[in-house]
């Protein structure tokens, strides 16, 4: 993963999110010789220093041991909320902050981890580039209500290492460790209890929730958000119910478009406590992953009700829970509801609300065979020869489902309004994720520290890098799409699409295909134009030209969060919650996998990878107000 070398210093009060992006490294001289640097001895120095400061609550001689303007990212292992601060000043006062708090300095000190070769003190690149050079190692964190990980990478500056980058994070909470591994169950219970149930018995009883037993928290959704929220919470003695409006487990994807593949690599999509086994495809078909899904369920023994809604829900401010009616249908066609009284409810219907389908102007005299959003495209007829299709989009869903079309024979265009950051999977796979998601790249617990231990600016700067190098990589590709019509751009601030992905959860492509049949004429575009009209037979647009078509297809993406929240809980709820997704004034995700804005509510969303990261840090702060760890409202 690559980092820019040098940024313009940006005033902390103007980054209200993380597009200027501060990157000294441009002042820090390269190192010694690698032969010449004694890694373990800097190493050892740093974290002995730390820890006299950290016994002697001299938060300035902690913050003098960083760069200037180097990062502090906390994922609750000091605090309970998700930080990163930046400089000096910004360092002392979030560990004063934090010593003022409910549970005090939470942190006691920070020990080298040498388990392995990713995690022992190596040297690193800073720039990307290669040009400047630093330590990097992690280092396992106690506090006193938990343990931790963490890493940092040191530069050398004016002859003394500093760090540049520090992270750390929550993973256990004392006392309350995952039932994993040396605290697995039994699973048997041997002799003298006559009536007692076998293990398919308790399991059946557990899930259909009899004898008047009830879940502690509800999770709405069963795609890869509310199965990875349900795991974890498992793991920590949580007991949690989740209900999906689908028949199956795993429709969520199998409902989709026909030919709807992941653009992720499988070594970047691995759930927690299960990867996905050494013969899966790098990448994942949606029925395949809506098996998967099923198979997880009943490995893990997680409680799934499907063809379940909520009938009706109200938050009790004096008993701290949740009152909810779900309705559950059955096979004979009854509906069966029941009330639950819950103490938590994760929202986990994706990191987007409601389908964005604008209304247009002549949209009910469409005479065609189909005009839907993309959620509910049926897939391109076998036959479309003599047919024309335009896809109103310009991003993943409308390229597939315009490939598609083409496939089956059809005239297709796709409409684009303004540009798409376009990547190769394959440049993705070659370059964005070599080294930390491929095959012979580190074990994924360790990636995603590798990846989520860096503060969102200096991920930022990298991916600027990184986006270079793929553009150069995809170059011919680019090229064709520009003279095709097909505009593209390189993401917020040339940090392409990772960046575009978490700030914005759209407008990019990952090229499995779709791309080269634009370069080849075979998807035609219209580019630049708003549609002022649909007509019959076709689109007219604002510049007076008409598109025929037999089939529109708008690929116009999603509403935020709270339009789901406002659907499915209300009007009360919702307006409580702040803004989700996208990045704060820190670089830190906007309400997700945290305190919502709305007592015991909480969103939980993304890809695969980030789902199965942010799962653990959704399910400790649960477990640690159920412990009586942790208060609303406490930092």
């Amino acid at each position: 993963m690559a980092m820019l070398d040098v940024q313009r210093r940006v005033p902390s009060h103007m980054r209200t999110v993380p597009g200027s992006v501060n990157i000294p490294v441009a002042r820090f001289p390269a190192p010694m010789k690698s032969d010449l640097i004694d890694l373990d001895r800097i190493a050892s120095n740093l974290v002995d220093t730390f820890n006299r400061a950290l016994d002697e609550r001299d938060y300035q001689r902690i913050a003098k041991l960083f760069v200037d303007d180097g990062f502090w990212r906390d994922h609750l292992a000091l605090s309970w909320q998700l930080r990163t601060v930046q400089g000096h000043n910004g360092i002392v006062e979030f560990l004063a902050g934090c010593s003022e708090s409910r549970d005090g300095m939470r942190l006691k000190k920070i020990s080298i981890d040498r388990s392995s070769n990713v995690r022992a003190p190596k040297l690193c690149t800073i720039d990307g580039a290669g040009n400047v050079q630093g330590v990097q190692f992690f280092f396992s964190v106690e506090t006193n209500i938990g343990s931790g990980v963490g890493i940092t990478r040191l530069v050398s500056q004016n002859g003394a290492w500093k760090i540049y980058t520090f992270y750390t994070g929550l993973q256990e909470l004392k006392g309350h460790e995952e039932l994993i591994y040396h605290r697995r169950p039994m699973g048997a219970q041997h002799g003298g209890q006559a009536e007692r149930k076998n293990w398919a018995e308790k399991r059946a009883a557990d899930a259909a929730y009899e004898n008047g037993k009830e879940p502690i928290v509800l999770i709405i959704g069963a795609g890869q958000g509310g199965l990875t929220a349900a795991a974890r919470l498992k793991m920590l003695g949580v007991d949690s119910l989740i209900i999906d409006k689908n028949e199956s487990v795993g429709d969520n994807w199998r409902l989709r478009y026909r030919q709807l593949v992941l653009h992720d690599p499988v070594w970047y999509d691995h759930l927690p406590y299960v990867n996905f086994p050494a013969n899966w495809p790098v990448f994942t078909p949606k029925d395949k992953l809506a098996e998967f899904f099923e198979c997880y369920v009943k490995m893990l023994e997680l409680n799934v009700w499907t063809k379940t809604t909520i009938s009706n829900s109200e938050w009790d401010e004096q008993r701290g829970n949740w009152i909810i009616t779900i309705s559950q249908k059955q096979d004979d066609g009854t509906v069966h509801t029941r009330t639950f009284h819950p103490r938590h409810i994760i929202q986990a219907t994706g990191h987007s609300g409601k389908m964005n389908l604008p209304y247009i102007q002549g949209m009910e005299n469409f005479e065609g065979e189909h005009l839907c959003h993309s959620s509910q495209f049926p897939g391109a007829g076998t036959n479309g020869r003599g047919k024309k299709a335009i896809v109103v989009g310009s991003c993943n869903s409308a390229h597939d489902i315009a490939q598609d079309y083409q496939e089956k024979g059809y005239d297709i265009t796709i409409v684009q309004r303004s540009t798409t950051c376009v990547i190769t999977s394959k440049a993705i796979r070659d370059i964005g994720l070599k080294g930390l998601y491929e095959e012979d790249g580190p074990p994924v617990q360790d990636a995603d520290i590798l990846f989520h231990g860096t503060p969102t600016p200096v991920m930022k700067a990298r991916q600027v890098h990184i986006t270079a190098l793929q553009a150069e990589y995809d170059k011919e590709l680019l090229d064709g799409l520009d003279k095709a019509g097909f505009k593209v751009d390189r993401g917020p601030d040339g940090a392409g699409l990772l960046t575009k992905y978490f700030q914005r959860g759209g407008g990019y492509y990952i090229d499995v295909g779709a791309s080269r049949m634009i370069v080849d004429g075979k998807i035609k575009v219209k580019q630049g134009q708003e549609i002022a009209e649909i007509l019959p037979r076709g689109l007219r647009f604002a510049d007076g030209s008409v598109l025929e078509a037999d089939e529109i297809i708008f690929a116009t993406g999603y509403e935020n969060m709270r339009s789901q929240t406002r659907l499915i809980l209300g009007d009360k709820v919702a307006d409580k919650v702040a803004d989700v997704w996208g990045y704060n004034e820190e670089g830190e995700m906007r309400t997700m996998w945290q305190d919502s804005g709305h007592r015991g509510f909480w969103f939980h969303g993304g890809n695969l990878a980030t789902a199965r990261y942010y799962s653990k840090i959704l399910a400790l702060q649960i477990k640690a107000l159920e412990e009586g760890l942790y208060k609303y409202g406490d930092k």
